[in-house]
C-alpha cells in the first residue's frame, strides 16, 4: 500500500521518459507514490507524457539558483536529479543550501572539475587513474583527438592527422583537451551508484557501447569484466564521487588496457540497460531519499542487450 508521496524534480529530464517510469516503478515497490516534475526550456518535451514540465531558464543564467529554490518551494520537491551536464553544478549548489531535499550528487568542486575535460584529465592523472596521453599544443603527436573542454554528447570532437588539419581546428587550441587518438578501441560505459552517506559503491555495471546516435547510445550490452569493474570502483573512491555516476572508458585493443575518458557525475541515458540487468539504481535513489541504506547490487545479468527505438509524444494547440 502506498504510504508516502515523493516529488522528484528532474533538471533537464526532457527525453528521459523511461528513467522517470523506472523511478515511479521503484517507488511503488517501496510503498512510495512518485510524482515527476522536470525543469525545461520549453513545454513540449517528451517527459510531459509522465510528469509535469516547469518552464524555466538555462542553467548558466544568473538567478538560476533562486529559480530552482522557487520551484522546490512551489511544488514541494523532495528529490532533485540533474540529467544534463550544466545542471550538475546547479544541483550541487542546491544540495549545500537545501539540506531537507535529497540531492544525490557529488560536491560542487567535483562537479565543476568534471565539466572541464582538461581539468578532469589533470584530476585523473593525480589520482593515478590510467588515461590516454595528454598533449600540449606544441608537443603533439599525430593522430590526435581534440575535444572541446566544456563540450558534451561528442559535439565538436575532431581527429587531426597532421599540422595542416590542426590549423583548421574551429576553436583555439587552449579550448581543447588534446590527447592521443586510439583508433583500435572499444567504448565502455560503467553505470554506478555510490551511497551518499556511507560512500559504499553500491554497483558498477560495465556495458559496451555498440551503436550511438547524436552522442546517445542506442545499442548497448552489459559485460562482466572484473578488471574494468575494479578500475571503476577505484576511480569512484579516489575521486570521492557520490550518487549516480556514469564513467566512460575505452579499451585499447593494441595495448590491452582500459583508459578513463570522462566522468559524468549524473545518471546517463543508457542506465536503463543496467537497471533492467538487475542493478536497480532507480530503487537505490528512492531508498536513500527515504533515509534507508541503499541495497548494494553485486549480482546482475551479464549480456543484457538494450536497443532503442523512437516513440512519439503529441502536443495539441487546442488543449
Amino acid at each position: 500500500m502506498i504510504k508516502r508521496k515523493l516529488n522528484i524534480l528532474m533538471l533537464g529530464g526532457a527525453k528521459r521518459v523511461s528513467l522517470a517510469e523506472q523511478l515511479i516503478r521503484a517507488g511503488k515497490e517501496l510503498g512510495v507514490e512518485v510524482s515527476i516534475f522536470s525543469h525545461e526550456l520549453g513545454e513540449n518535451e517528451p517527459i510531459a507524457s509522465v510528469g509535469t514540465i516547469i518552464v524555466g531558464s538555462r542553467y548558466s543564467e544568473k538567478g538560476i539558483d533562486d529559480e530552482i529554490d522557487h520551484v522546490i518551494n512551489s511544488h514541494g520537491i523532495d528529490v532533485v536529479l540533474p540529467f544534463i551536464d550544466p545542471a550538475i553544478e546547479v544541483a550541487a549548489r542546491c544540495k549545500s543550501r537545501r539540506h531537507e531535499v535529497f540531492i544525490p550528487v557529488s560536491s560542487e568542486e567535483v562537479a565543476h572539475a568534471m565539466f572541464d575535460k582538461a581539468t578532469a584529465a589533470e584530476w585523473f592523472e593525480r589520482a593515478g587513474i590510467p588515461i590516454p596521453t595528454t598533449y600540449s599544443p606544441d608537443g603533439m603527436k599525430y593522430p590526435a583527438i581534440l575535444k572541446p573542454r566544456t563540450g558534451s554528447a561528442s559535439k565538436g570532437i575532431i581527429v587531426v592527422n597532421n599540422a595542416e588539419e590542426l590549423a583548421h581546428a574551429p576553436l583555439s587550441l587552449d579550448e581543447y583537451l588534446i590527447q592521443e587518438y586510439i583508433a583500435e578501441r572499444d567504448e565502455y560505459t560503467v553505470d554506478c551508484y555510490v551511497g551518499t552517506v556511507d560512500g559504499e559503491v553500491k554497483c558498477a555495471v560495465p556495458r559496451v557501447r555498440i551503436a550511438t546516435a547524436g552522442g546517445e547510445v542506442i545499442r548497448t550490452e552489459t559485460r562482466r569484466i572484473p578488471a574494468l569493474m575494479s578500475l571503476a570502483e577505484r576511480t569512484l573512491k579516489e575521486l570521492r564521487l557520490r550518487g549516480p555516476v556514469t564513467l566512460q572508458f575505452i579499451f585499447d585493443r593494441r595495448e590491452g588496457r582500459f583508459l578513463l575518458m570522462e566522468i559524468n557525475p549524473r545518471l546517463g541515458g543508457g542506465v536503463i540497460c543496467s537497471i533492467m540487468a538487475g542493478a536497480d539504481i532507480a530503487k537505490m535513489i528512492i531508498e536513500e531519499s527515504e533515509e534507508m541504506n541503499a541495497s548494494p547490487c553485486r549480482v546482475w545479468r551479464d549480456g543484457t542487450l538494450m536497443t532503442r527505438y523512437f516513440q512519439e509524444v503529441m502536443f495539441y494547440k487546442d488543449k
